[in-house]
């Protein structure tokens, strides 16, 4: 009863020091924050179950991180999804660096969603939380010869779908801020 007990309490610290982290991995898959949402909570639903059986809670979070991914590309392809989304276009005419950062970001944001739900993961997973090929490989419970081959043909499109938008210049500069698409 103890050990339950004990098990309950670090399960709710572990939700409550890294769900704002991981709920922002899952938007940036899925593009929605209801659906990102309901993401996280099956994941750690999944954790729950599984929370006994880790052998060490500090792995907790790369069990969570594996169950979204993994959670989010199975939603895709059992809804069929068709990666199309509404979105309103920014006015023409923004003035100020702020604006046209906004823009950017925009037009970032538009082109990272438009990726197939595995290269927009494996492109999140590497560049907005930072890890290595090796950790991406596990979270997408793949090789990382496919993260790599992931990783670079969203990369590609990204700037394939940017040339067409901004212009081949424009899209040059993104180059140096790929980052940016995730920040």
């Amino acid at each position: 009863m103890r050990r339950q007990l004990r098990d309950r309490a670090e399960f709710a610290d572990f939700v409550a020091a890294r769900s704002g982290s991981l709920h922002r991995a899952a938007y940036l898959m899925v593009g929605d924050v209801g659906l990102a949402q309901d993401l996280v909570q099956e994941a750690l639903t999944k954790t729950y179950v599984a929370w006994p059986r880790l052998r060490d809670p500090h792995n907790a979070e790369a069990y969570t991180r594996k169950a979204i991914t993994t959670t989010a590309i199975s939603w895709f392809r059992r809804k069929g999804w068709n990666n199309e989304r509404a979105t309103e276009r920014l006015p023409e005419g923004s003035t100020g660096d702020h604006a046209a950062r906004v823009d950017q970001q925009q037009v970032l944001w538009t082109a990272l969603q438009e990726l197939p739900v595995r290269q927009r993961t494996a492109i999140v997973l590497r560049y907005y939380e930072d890890l290595t090929e090796a950790q991406t490989a596990a979270a997408m419970d793949c090789a990382v010869g496919t993260v790599k081959s992931q990783v670079s043909a969203g990369i590609a499109k990204l700037r394939d779908r940017l040339a067409d938008r901004v212009g081949d210049d424009a899209a040059r500069s993104f180059d140096l801020q790929t980052q940016a698409v995730t920040r």
